[in-house]
């Protein structure tokens, strides 16, 4: 310290001798203009009072680093996988040593922390979205050391159900309409509660509709989410390929309305069992997208639905978003009015242990996550488009880069992170 303000003191110095100077170069004081003199005063005063202090807080700062994130001692334990995503390993978090951290069965989402963007993100909206009986709920996250790994994770309700793609098949592969219009009921009950506060979830689809006890539905897997309304750098398109809106595959515009246009191709997947888009074996990812962004096509509404079902669709299949029906005025539509409504039989249980699954879950034995899959979402530089006039010649230039050869070269219907 003797050392800092001895330096400290030889800078002062040497301030109060280029004053004294302009001071005796002076003739006399009276000389010297008023202006000239109020000024010299303050750079007098700051040199002999502020400076010194300004000199040793910039030193202390120096020895100041952005402290490193402290991770507790893990009061809770890695159970069996449940499943595993693009982003993320779930398993079951099992708490240890009397922790009342979460409920006794609680499902633990994780990602090394150097690619746990998406799993702040989901936090972050599910913080900003408060408590909703439709939405999955969060118990808070934490960083952990696994293996020589940091890991970050999120702690989430345990869906005993699995998801509605699950519910789907233990149906055989179609869900009769009454259980349809509960869920789609739910499903916009959820929508309205993300986009009135402010939100776009950008992936909505059957896997990340989650079955709870008493065959109650939630809407999970925020990783995608964003603000309503955000600008976005160039163009992104957000989502699976299947449930993606025309806008969005023309502009990479992803706001409230194509929630809607993403619910009515799970609303036709519950109940035909297949994709709201007919694909041929063989056929391109592009080909598709070009369907979706140019002309009037629209996803063939099933035969089989009621006069209602079909109307449902029709509303949530308009091409143009600013005329789609938003989910608040789904609400009201006969589809999915709660007289409709009825009530279902159990037709899973929860588990009784750790270890008393049903048949949907993993059988993945104990382990830390692995790594995910690349985050890289479809990223494209707007100047690159920019000069392409309209929405088929963007399509068109889409389909140069990384073009796969066939569906299964794309491992099945996997979200574009």
């Amino acid at each position: 310290m003797g050392g800092k303000l001895e330096s400290l003191s030889k800078q002062r110095d040497i301030c109060h001798k280029d004053l004294s100077e302009t001071f005796i170069s002076s003739t006399t004081l009276r000389s010297v203009p008023r202006e000239l003199f109020i000024l010299l005063s303050q750079s007098f005063f700051l040199s002999t009072c502020i400076f010194p202090f300004f000199l040793l807080h910039k030193a202390k700062k120096k020895k100041h680093h952005k402290p490193a994130i402290k991770i507790a001692a893990m009061d809770w334990a890695r159970g069996d996988a449940v499943g595993r995503g693009s982003f993320a390993t779930v398993n079951f978090a099992i708490p240890t040593n009397g922790s009342n951290q979460f409920p006794s069965i609680t499902a633990v989402k994780s990602s090394e922390a150097h690619t746990s963007s998406s799993l702040k993100n989901e936090k972050h909206v599910l913080d900003s979205l408060g408590s909703c009986p439709r939405i999955i709920r969060c118990f808070g996250d934490d960083h952990s050391f696994e293996n020589g790994v940091e890991y970050y994770n999120l702690f989430l309700e345990y869906a005993a159900g699995g998801s509605l793609a699950d519910r789907l098949k233990f149906h055989g592969g179609r869900i009769p309409e009454p259980l349809v219009r509960r869920y789609a009921r739910s499903v916009v009950e959820g929508l309205n509660h993300v986009h009135e506060s402010g939100f776009v979830h950008c992936d909505i689809k059957l896997q990340n509709i989650l079955v709870f006890d008493d065959d109650e539905i939630k809407i999970a897997d925020f990783g995608l989410a964003k603000e309503a309304g955000a600008k976005q750098r160039g163009f992104e398109c957000r989502g699976t390929p299947m449930f993606m809106s025309p806008e969005s595959v023309n502009d990479g515009e992803c706001e409230s309305p194509a929630d809607v246009w993403a619910l009515g191709c799970a609303v036709v997947e519950m109940v035909t069992g297949k994709p709201a888009w007919k694909v041929e074996n063989g056929s391109s990812m592009w080909s598709l997208l070009l369907r979706i962004g140019v002309g009037d096509e629209i996803p063939e509404i099933p035969e089989e639905l009621s006069k209602e079902g079909k109307d449902f669709l029709d509303k949530c299949f308009v091409k143009d978003p600013k005329l789609r029906w938003s989910a608040e005025m789904l609400l009201k539509h006969p589809f999915v009015c709660e007289d409709d409504t009825v009530s279902f039989k159990r037709v899973f249980e929860s588990p009784r242990s750790h270890f008393d699954f049903p048949d949907w879950v993993s059988s993945d034995s104990v382990s830390v996550p692995s790594s995910p899959e690349s985050q890289d979402r479809w990223n494209f530089d707007s100047s690159c488009l920019s000069s392409l006039s309209s929405p088929v010649d963007r399509l068109r230039q889409l389909t140069t880069v990384n073009t796969p050869e066939s569906w299964s070269d794309l491992d099945g219907w996997t979200s574009v992170r």
